[in-house]
């Protein structure tokens, strides 16, 4: 046997392998339960859920922007198929991005309980006893102080206490720790995380946004039928809508002309709306960065342009359609895009698509453009196209739009039929002497974002508290100080000072000083006293 073996020591056989012990069922859930809660798997989950996010700005999602999603389906549709069997047009509702949100809230109220009740139970504890040697720390003085041990002794107790520090008195000295608010303020960092989680799982249940286009002289009620769009969220119920209704008294853009570009440069939109609720009418204004706030809903200004009033008449003179009609802007000077589809009244169906120059200028080759935003010379053509529209058949059709593939074009283009053209206020022949179509007024109109958030007072507190526990965190230190007083001979005593700190902290030789100075201060003052 070699002689630095202990006695007892025995070598197993050589064939004989080592036997690791079976884990079991019990001990393989305590296994994964211990690695989900570490706080190295909750930094990993969040980075996770960072990197899991990033899919969700760089393609449309269907909860916020259900166009988007159709317009990538045409523009792309294969890739389309690709991502969409990946749920990256759902990314914050996938399975894969929700099973690391909820891994990431167990994990972070697995490592928090534990860590409560530990701190729980240190804030009731007193602070550990003078250690026997203390003169084996690295921070540790030795002075030699003039005064009865007894006295000295409430000295140092004074002085600890004075320093911030919860004190226990001890039978030669005292004994201080202080630094309970850095553990606190973590907690307050990692609750208010769990808080955000929450927020936004939970709250994003209960929100909605819809949108709506509203045109100078009518109104819109907060009611699910009366949006263009919406998407509510998974707890929505009809009921949430509160009551109020919204009309466009008018709306008024301000443009600056650019000499040197030619361009007008838009510096401010204002929608003058008057808003009724519980029988109260209000003017308010909206404004592209100042939102109206309405009873826990937001609503945004998201776009303008003109809605010109469309009269159409058959043959007979029955008016078969009148009313303003959105033109979506295509360019900065709000050359706009818009559609009238004409189903009943006269002796075919019809599909008007147009176009709107508010500043109308001829091109040489016969084409008109717009050269500034601002109604000055409006002008509207119109193109005619007959054919069945499909409105018949119980799908839905965007109005914004005009699937011409299996119509026939009756004006411009290869026809040899000159396109309707109307200034304000003036009419054109319908093909065929089907009747006659009039520019009767230009209203304006405004696209405006309802949006009703619950997570955002919750997130914000939560986000506040984030950076105060963080601050906190990094700004308050945890120390440990003692004491001791060793009477001597003649009068005199000496006393021990040291601290100690959990990790690093560069403060703490001068808070040594700073309790050494102040105890001999105190001392020398009381000797004098006495």
């Amino acid at each position: 046997m070699e002689p630095l073996r202990p006695s007892d020591f025995h070598d197993s056989e050589p064939e004989q392998k080592i036997q690791q012990p079976r884990l079991g069922l019990d001990g393989w859930r305590r296994f994964i339960w211990r690695q989900l809660t570490s706080m190295r798997t909750a930094l990993v989950l969040l980075l996770l859920l960072a990197l899991a996010a990033i899919p969700g700005s760089l393609v449309p999602q269907r909860s916020s922007n259900p166009n988007g999603v159709i317009q990538f389906k045409r523009d792309d549709p294969e890739l389309f198929a690709v991502l969409d069997a990946f749920q990256l047009f759902d990314t914050f509702t996938s399975i894969w991005f929700s099973s690391i949100y909820l891994l990431l809230f167990v994990s972070l109220i697995g490592c928090i309980l534990p860590r409560t009740s530990h701190h729980l139970k240190a804030l009731r504890q007193p602070p550990p006893p003078t250690p026997k040697n203390l003169n084996r720390l690295e921070h540790f003085r030795s002075e030699s102080v003039e005064g009865q041990a007894t006295v000295l002794q409430e000295r140092a107790t004074a002085v600890l206490r004075g320093a911030g520090y919860r004190v226990a008195n001890q039978p030669d000295g005292a004994a201080g720790e202080r630094g309970y608010l850095r553990e606190t303020a973590n907690l307050v960092f990692h609750f208010a995380l769990v808080g955000i989680l929450v927020a936004l799982g939970l709250g994003t249940g209960f929100k909605y946004q819809g949108q709506r286009v509203i045109v100078e002289g009518q109104s819109f009620t907060n009611q699910l039928t009366s949006y263009d769009s919406f998407n509510p969220g998974q707890f929505f119920r009809e009921t949430a809508l509160a009551p109020y209704s919204l009309g466009l008294e008018s709306f008024v853009p301000t443009y600056q002309f650019d000499l040197a570009s030619g361009r007008a440069n838009p510096l401010d939109f204002v929608a003058n709306v008057t808003l009724t609720r519980e029988g109260e009418s209000l003017d308010r204004q909206i404004r592209v960065n100042e939102p109206l706030a309405v009873d826990g809903t937001t609503v945004y200004l998201l776009g303008n342009g003109f809605a010109p009033w469309v009269t159409v008449t058959s043959a007979s003179g029955d008016v078969v359609f009148s009313q303003p009609v959105a033109f979506l802007p295509q360019d900065s000077n709000l050359t706009s895009l818009g559609i009238v589809k004409l189903p009943d009244g006269l002796s075919e169906q019809l599909g008007l698509v147009g176009f709107f120059y508010p500043s109308a200028v001829a091109l040489e080759s016969g084409a008109f453009t717009s050269v500034y935003p601002e109604p000055d010379q409006p002008l509207l053509t119109f193109n005619v196209f007959s054919g069945d529209l499909g409105l018949n058949e119980g799908v839905p059709r965007n109005v914004y739009s005009l699937d011409t593939d299996e119509l026939t074009q009756l004006t411009g283009g290869d026809t040899g039929q000159t396109s309707l053209v109307m200034g304000l206020g003036q009419s054109a022949d319908l093909p065929n002497g089907m009747g006659t179509v009039e520019f009767t007024s230009l209203p304006r109109f405004v696209s405006v974002d309802i949006h009703r958030d619950p997570t955002q007072l919750p997130v914000a507190v939560s986000a506040l508290l984030i950076m105060a526990g963080l601050v906190v965190s990094l700004f308050v230190t945890r120390r440990r100080a003692w004491i001791r007083v060793v009477p001597g001979k003649s009068g005199h005593s000496t006393v021990e000072f040291a601290v100690l700190a959990r990790g690093d902290d560069p403060g703490l030789e001068r808070e040594l000083e700073r309790l050494v100075a102040d105890f001999s201060q105190g001392a020398k003052s009381k000797l004098e006293t006495s």
